[in-house]
């Protein structure tokens, strides 16, 4: 454990080559980019007084504002605008034993809830099971971020739809400092959904916790000639602006790896939304930056922060999650939201991956674009 507290102590490197490093072949075109399109003087950006600045306004009550500014205040980014959590709901959404056979001590909730707080991260979401396990050791010691909803995967056959697991009433005894939920938007149950999130957020602010959504997208139908629209920055945008709609505080989205998707979907005699020819050559280029600038955009110009998810851990998990956290902030994102790739490993080397993201945003040299 002294060797954990050591790493979770060291100061951020402010090396900008070990960053260019990670990111390859791929540095100057990542670090250089400046968006044209939608200019970074038209968004609303993280700074020090990012909830004073944008919150303070709104319909918010004082409890929200104090329970936003604990998050936005903790660990290694508190008091800079950016945050980096550690996201571990998959005990449910992907089951226990394929998350967590990887690395068995994460069946114990308290590891979790560790990882976070030596990973300096802002806070820890999960489960009310998880988090209620350990509440009166941790709520004091990290903000505590209560997923209410999920995707059951025991169901036979397997289907896919967001249901209740908790209520909000339930993360407020345990301390929370805000709910987390997801809706598939597409989905065939996604109206459901977003009736039972929007009831749930407005308790959640009434009882003065902040609001977390994850925006994901969920259809077969978006998968089109053999190419996945699930991750279209048009797609995603929407969600995310549907998200800011029920008053989520911030959003949670894929990083986008494609565009087009509202283009795919109405060929031929489908039609599907509506979107605008020019929004593809006046507000976004083929850039992963514009893409993801044009997420921000559908967050209130930057007024909803938007964190991106880190993705499944694989082979080169610090590369991917630096390249991730370079265009998020560089696109006028608010962060990273990471889990897999933190906790299916050894401890010591998730809390050096969360460091790694930390780093990028700590850093003065990787400035918007």
């Amino acid at each position: 454990m002294v060797e954990l507290e050591e790493i979770m102590q060291r100061e951020e490197s402010n090396d900008i080559e070990i960053i260019r490093e990670y990111l390859g072949a791929d540095a100057d075109s990542l670090l250089n980019h400046k968006c044209e399109k939608i200019r970074k003087e038209n968004l609303h950006l993280p700074g020090p007084d990012f909830v004073e600045r944008i919150f303070e306004s709104t319909d918010r009550p004082e409890q929200v504002l104090r329970n936003l500014k604990s998050i936005y205040d903790h660990g290694r980014l508190g008091k800079t605008g950016y945050v980096s959590i550690l996201p571990v709901d998959q005990g449910i959404e992907h089951s226990a034993v394929a998350s967590f056979t990887p690395n068995p001590m994460y069946f114990d909730p308290e590891n979790i809830v560790k990882l976070a707080v030596l990973g300096g991260c802002n806070a820890v979401a999960s489960t009310l099971g998880c988090l209620g396990t350990v509440s009166r050791k941790y709520a004091h010691r990290i903000p505590f971020i209560v997923k209410i909803n999920h995707n059951e995967l025991m169901t036979y056959p397997n289907g896919f739809d967001q249901i209740m697991f908790a209520d909000v009433e339930q993360a407020w005894d345990l301390g929370a400092a805000a709910v987390g939920c997801t809706i598939y938007f597409g989905s065939p149950e996604s109206t459901r959904q977003i009736q039972e999130v929007s009831q749930a957020f407005k308790y959640a602010h009434e009882l003065g916790m902040a609001t977390i959504l994850w925006c994901y997208l969920r259809n077969s139908g978006f998968k089109v000639d053999g190419k996945d629209y699930h991750e279209a920055a048009d797609l995603t945008g929407q969600a995310n602006h549907l998200g800011a709609t029920i008053e989520a505080d911030i959003v949670k989205q894929k990083l986008p790896t494609t565009n087009g998707g509202y283009l795919a979907l109405n060929k031929g005699s489908v039609k599907y939304g509506k979107t605008d020819n020019k929004a593809y050559t006046d507000l976004m280029t083929d850039h992963p930056i514009d893409l993801t600038r044009y997420q921000v955009m559908n967050c209130y110009m930057g007024r909803i922060g938007l964190i991106n998810s880190g993705g499944p851990s694989g082979s080169n998990d610090v590369e991917q999650a630096v390249r991730t956290a370079v265009i998020n902030k560089r696109a006028g994102g608010t962060g990273l939201i990471s889990g897999r790739k933190a906790f299916q490993k050894p401890m010591e080397d998730g809390i050096r991956l969360l460091h790694a993201i930390q780093d990028v945003y700590l850093n003065k040299e990787i400035t918007i674009a």
